[in-house]
């Protein structure tokens, strides 16, 4: 069963929830990122660091309507840390609005919490464990489980408050159904795994389907001026009540009437501590470990609605609910015996990752780069604490190689820089001052600059071409284009595209050579001159030769009719001889 999924849309390409994840339950593929089931440890750190919200957490508040739809008996178990979660002073607002929505009943989580302190107790109290670390926070029971057997003979072989209450409500009331309501994620899975707790729901589920009376919430948020911190006082000065102070730091240690001795008692609290706690739980003796993988305890559980002045007044409004010193419930009497079962078992839990050799890693490390040790930074920005870890990722498939922010920054540097200087066009950078403070070696061919690009020092552009282009794309904050621009030194002709580049301060020039361009162009210029004036020449001489001719005919014309003339003279001239 999936606890934690993903709205793929909204997470590409960001790290931040496996820089969080206390043991590296998240992989990546395609740039998202997944929960890995058989790690993660539900402790719902990804979920308060995604900055795109993007993980979706189960819900079993349909099966609870379902159930209720259907007539089952439901009976809650609730997270003493209700107080600070809904405002409340007291718990019987919310347990009558629960059976308002459809429970039969509602009941403090706590009473199950006694019982746990009570078995604590007796197992201290034998001696028979080293050491001796709490099973209340499921997060940190599958921490171990999973990640630090050697710690697994110091877990206590009690129930957590949650399950030892379910199954004392079972053993009541046979034909129900417990539901636990409080701020833990991993709950979830706790409740799955026990065979007694049917659903799980957060304050928030809760919230959002009955109607609470938000009685004296602020008289609740106020410090009590008992000086005594995490224990509550009855009117008559007896201690009660005080496994109701499980969600706080030390609320384990107080809930004791008297501490077993042969101990050292200490809480540990945030994935961190835990986590070097257990790495050294071997060198410790005769000490008594609260764990909590949630900095502050319960109650600043993933699902907790903190109130203002966050887990600070969190723990003031907890604090003066147990100086109320109510009982809901029966009390437990010194020799008592449980009437269920509290014993539990915490199984070695193994996932499919595989051992990888050092061989395999050093590959990995050098794909990205890595050939020594001082080539591994360590730097963390992939999420992992260290390159090997990453590389052993990679070689899990829990990790892209990619991910290796400070490789993949140098793989772009390096292909930015084999096209800038492979180029076959000439690049230039020009600062404010005019000076080419950068050029590829196509640039410095066509400009004539000496040196080399990998010893480039910064020189005046006006030793080399007119700046005044460069000085105006500059001035006025503008890209510009510049065709034909003749470099004197090299008898060379190069269009420019000459941009500024706001965020550097700095103009990019991109330059083509076009000097073959420009030959060819002259060379068509001066064929159609000569062209042009070849056919001047033929025009003028065809005008000549049309003038002469048309002299000649005029002359014969004139020659004809003369002659045209006369004989028309003699032939009536004889016609005249006939007629007389």
């Amino acid at each position: 069963m999936s606890y934690l999924e993903l709205k793929k849309v909204q997470c590409k390409d960001c790290y931040l929830c496996l820089r969080e994840c206390p043991v590296k339950a998240i992989s990546f593929a395609d740039h998202r990122s997944q929960i890995i089931e058989d790690r993660c440890i539900l402790c719902g750190r990804c979920m308060h660091v995604c900055p795109q919200d993007a993980k979706l957490v189960h819900s079993d508040l349909p099966k609870v309507q379902q159930m209720l739809s259907a007539g089952k008996k439901l009976i809650a178990s609730v997270a003493p840390s209700f107080i600070s979660n809904l405002g409340l002073t007291s718990f019987e607002p919310l347990r009558q609005a629960l059976k308002a929505f459809g429970f039969f009943d509602a009941e403090e989580t706590a009473r199950g919490a006694e019982w746990v302190t009570h078995e604590y107790a007796r197992i201290l109290e034998s001696g028979t464990m080293k050491n001796f670390i709490t099973t209340a926070c499921p997060s940190a029971c599958r921490l171990v489980q999973e990640y630090f057997p050697q710690a697994l003979p110091y877990l206590a072989p009690v129930a957590s408050p949650m399950v030892a209450h379910a199954r004392l409500l079972l053993h009541e009331h046979p034909d129900a159904e417990v539901v636990f309501i409080g701020p833990c994620l991993a709950k979830h899975r706790e409740a799955a795994e026990s065979g007694v707790v049917s659903a799980v729901l957060s304050f928030d589920e809760i919230k959002s389907v009955v109607d609470l009376q938000e009685d004296g919430a602020e008289a609740a948020a106020q410090p009590s001026a008992a000086p005594t911190e995490g224990v509550a006082m009855g009117e008559s000065g007896n201690v009660t009540c005080r496994a109701k102070g499980y969600p706080m730091t030390d609320g384990i240690i107080h809930s004791f009437h008297h501490l077993p001795g042969g101990y050292h008692y200490m809480s540990v609290d945030g994935p961190k501590r835990a986590m070097e706690v257990l790495e050294n739980i071997d060198n410790y003796e005769g000490v008594f470990i609260e764990i909590n993988i949630c900095p502050g305890g319960c109650i600043n559980g993933p699902f907790s609605l903190l109130p203002k002045g966050g887990t600070t007044k969190a723990r003031l409004q907890m604090q003066q609910y147990l100086m109320q010193g109510i009982h809901s419930y029966p009390t437990i009497q010194d020799g008592e015996v449980a009437p269920v079962d509290l014993s539990y078992e915490f199984p070695r839990v193994l996932n499919r990752s595989r051992k990888v050799s050092d061989k395999e890693i050093e590959e990995v490390l050098r794909r990205t780069g890595k050939v020594s040790p001082e080539d591994e930074l360590n730097c963390g920005s992939c999420g992992y604490r260290s390159c090997r870890a990453k590389a052993w990722a990679v070689l899990n498939g829990y990790a892209d190689i990619e991910m290796c922010m400070p490789y993949m920054r140098q793989k772009a540097e390096s292909m930015a820089f084999d096209i800038v200087h492979n180029s076959p066009e000439g690049i230039l950078l020009v600062d404010g001052d005019l000076n080419v403070v950068d050029a590829n070696a196509t640039a410095m061919e066509m400009l004539d600059i000496p040196g080399d690009t990998m010893n480039f020092k910064p020189r005046p552009l006006k030793d080399f071409m007119p700046p005044l282009d460069f000085f105006l794309a500059y001035s006025q904050q503008k890209n510009m284009e510049v065709h034909k621009q003749f470099i004197m030194s090299t008898k060379r002709y190069v269009d420019i595209v000459i941009c500024y580049m706001k965020d550097q301060n700095l103009l990019f020039g991109q330059m083509k050579d076009v000097t073959e361009e420009v030959s060819y162009e002259k060379k068509l210029d001066r064929m159609r001159n000569e062209t042009i004036e070849t056919t001047d020449q033929v025009i003028m001489k065809q005008m000549r030769v049309a003038q002469e001719i048309a002299s000649l005919l005029g002359e014969t014309t004139a020659e004809t009719k003369v002659a045209l003339l006369n004989l028309k003279k003699i032939l009536r001239q004889e016609e005249e001889k006939k007629e007389d």
